[in-house]
């Protein structure tokens, strides 16, 4: 949520109607129209109670819709005094919960919280056509041999191709270049009713040695990709069914997927990545360009 931030913490000093002093609550303006009231430092409860009426009755009037309260862990027993005023809970994290709240008389326009959670998985193949596979000690694949491709979640703040690069180093110890976004599926009502996006990658592995992944990795190996195809679970499993033919259909090079292009907002100075279909835009650019030079 972009904020800018506004020096100047709400201005009241008048005494509340159950007598308690009402003292100045920090906050700052968001860019829609509304605040973020950011509390970092302890309050009594009843005056928090009281400052915050105050401050929600001059924000009416100023024609502020969306307010949100940041509380950090610490603060938890603020949490009450704003439910009771109808803040409701909008998400929380390891260190602070936020809770929001819309003063006009309208429905509110205020962003849900983050709806999908984001998985990477991995096709390794090398130049002997053995593809990169594990055997995991959790999850309802334990115990049971089946090889699967090196999978796992983006970290927040992690690019998709970083993520990748990362979760086959951890679980497997291979070193990896990576190339493209192959495909990616979206499903819902998964992890804690969130819906979630998998991006299946193509990495060029740069080490061979496979060093496995105490915690969560059962076994890894490099294993012929026929014998990793004729598994059972393989032949039943649509998902990892479709991973291995994208993969094997990119490795004989008769299929493009999307590859990253850093680019840059024009809003802010944050780089971010594009993920596009190069060979493809490369060749209708060439014949664009071609067919310009011929007068077509």
């Amino acid at each position: 949520m972009s904020s800018s931030v506004n020096s100047a913490a709400v201005a009241e000093s008048a005494m509340a109607k159950n007598g308690a002093n009402v003292e100045p609550l920090p906050f700052v303006n968001d860019k829609h129209g509304g605040v973020i009231i950011e509390m970092t430092a302890p309050m009594d409860p009843q005056v928090f109670s009281a400052s915050l009426k105050s401050a929600l009755s001059k924000w009416r009037e100023q024609g502020i819709r969306g307010v949100w309260i940041k509380l950090p862990i610490g603060l938890a027993n603020l949490i009450q005094s704003a439910v009771e005023e109808g803040f409701w809970y909008h998400h929380a994290e390891e260190t602070y919960l936020m809770l929001a709240y819309w003063l006009p008389n309208t429905t509110h326009t205020l962003p849900v919280n983050a709806t999908h959670r984001v998985g990477v998985g991995a096709f390794v193949m090398n130049d002997k056509r053995e593809v990169l596979a594990v055997q995991e000690k959790s999850g309802v694949l334990r115990g049971l041999g089946i090889w699967k491709f090196p999978t796992g979640v983006v970290e927040p703040g992690e690019d998709i191709n970083i993520g990748a690069v990362r979760e086959v180093k951890e679980e497997t110890g291979i070193d990896t270049e990576f190339i493209e976004v192959l495909a990616f599926r979206q499903s819902h009502k998964a992890y804690f009713e969130k819906s979630d996006l998998f991006f299946v990658c193509i990495l060029r592995p740069l080490s061979f040695d496979i060093t496995k992944q105490e915690s969560e990795i059962e076994d890894a190996q490099w294993i012929p990709v026929e014998e990793f195809a004729a598994q059972p679970f393989v032949q039943k499993h649509e998902l990892v069914k479709y991973i291995l033919e994208v993969g094997l259909a990119k490795s004989d090079k008769e299929y493009a997927g999307f590859s990253p292009i850093s680019i840059k907002s024009a809003f802010t100075d944050k780089q971010s990545f594009f993920y596009m279909n190069r060979r493809d835009l490369d060749k209708a650019s060439g014949s664009g360009n071609a067919q310009h030079k011929s007068g077509l």
